[in-house]
């Protein structure tokens, strides 16, 4: 594996630089300099508003085709946009899951029709997807989901009915692409098919509730008998094949656990902040005898690991270029970033002390992490797919 960039990389990753050096400062001045978090309907809106600003710049979706929205890059080049994006402290990406989740789906199963369609219009800002997985009694199990999706060949369509619930920002979307039992007779992973799905179709009900931390950004959807035309999405609403919801599923999870939701970019970032907080706290007075020794060695361990997942991520991106698939071994990534984030936010949180909980950025950032063990399939689970299928370790 070749550490070096080339001229062209190096280019373009001064060209990223330049870029957002002048639009992150000018889009925060267009809201005061008081942006809300993005699972807030408030800052949402604000999110929505550097969405479009990436859109027009042609930096939204940089390693998409040029006809959808983006600009062609590389993976390579895909990284060094998401070093730098996190480097200056670009935002959440209230998009991300429908770019970084379905766009590659659709792009693996989806027809030309719904390529056509759903990614220009996803890449700009105007379809806001959320994703319709876990209900009340599935989530990690997500094999024992019980939403339905029954035939009406007369008016050519399906009829949902069920619950899905922790839906990221569901409050906020237009669609939702989720996962529906299409045969009454199937258990388990058969009988699944993965649907799009507009939110304001007749009999879809979204409710958003709060969290803990105040934001309101989670949804529970409810399907009251809500009909969904075959054509509600141009090229049709199923996407992969009827009953196949699984395997197409299966490569959305790949995409969640592995590469493209947590690019290193963003803990790299978050380490080299970590480095900078222990210098400032270790330059208080009286930091030589109130200062826990043991949180330097926790600050080296975290850049360390941070570090270590940049290096294996471009490891995972020579293998997909040499058309070498990651598969069940993406569980192992997820269980890395997931707590890796935790370390790093519980590092600082230790460094803060008793101010810790007034610091907004680290104690938010704290917050979030927590739940990066559970979303996209429990540790626990992944600790299992990885044992059995990718070390061949027996089941219990």
């Amino acid at each position: 594996m070749d550490l070096t960039w080339s001229e062209g990389e190096e280019a373009f990753r001064g060209e990223v630089r330049s870029w957002l050096g002048e639009a992150l400062p000018a889009w925060r001045a267009r809201h005061d300099d008081a942006v809300a978090s993005g699972d807030t309907a408030e800052g949402f809106a604000q999110h929505l508003d550097w969405e479009r600003t990436l859109f027009d710049a042609r930096w939204a979706v940089v390693s998409w085709p040029e006809a959808f929205g983006g600009r062609g890059a590389s993976r390579w080049e895909w990284l060094i946009f998401e070093e730098e994006y996190y480097r200056a402290g670009g935002p959440q990406r209230v998009t991300q899951n429908g770019i970084f989740l379905l766009a590659p789906t659709i792009f693996e199963f989806g027809t030309p029709d719904q390529q056509a369609h759903i990614l220009p219009r996803m890449a700009a800002g105007e379809d806001l997807w959320c994703q319709g997985w876990s209900e009340p009694n599935a989530g990690s199990d997500l094999a024992s989901l019980t939403c339905k999706a029954t035939r009406d060949d007369e008016r050519g369509g399906w009829v949902l009915d069920g619950q899905k619930t922790w839906t990221t920002r569901g409050a906020f979307c237009t669609h939702l692409f989720g996962l529906f039992r299409t045969d009454p007779a199937s258990e388990r992973h058969r009988g699944l098919t993965y649907l799009l799905v507009p939110l304001d179709t007749e009999g879809v009900t979204v409710r958003g509730f709060g969290r803990l931390d105040g934001d309101e950004g989670f949804a529970e959807v409810f399907f009251d008998g809500a009909f969904l035309p075959d054509d509600a999405i141009p090229g049709g609403v199923v996407l992969g094949g009827v009953g196949e919801g699984w395997s197409v599923a299966m490569a959305t999870t790949s995409s969640e656990r592995g590469l493209t939701l947590r690019a290193p970019g963003r803990f790299t970032a978050t380490a080299d902040r970590l480095v900078d907080l222990y210098r400032e706290r270790a330059a208080r007075p009286g930091a030589a005898t109130d200062l826990d020794p043991g949180l330097r060695d926790r600050v080296v361990q975290g850049w360390m690991e941070a570090e270590a997942y940049r290096l294996q991520t471009l490891q995972t991106v020579t293998d997909d270029a040499e058309g070498r698939s990651a598969g069940a071994a993406s569980s192992f990534v997820k269980l890395w970033w997931s707590e890796l984030d935790v370390a790093l936010h519980e590092t600082a949180m230790d460094l803060l002390g008793p101010t810790a909980e007034l610091d907004g950025p680290w104690s938010k950032g704290w917050q979030f992490a927590l739940s990066g063990p559970i979303y996209a399939g429990t540790n626990e689970i992944q600790r299992n797919i990885a044992a059995e299928r990718v070390l061949g370790l027996p089941r219990k």
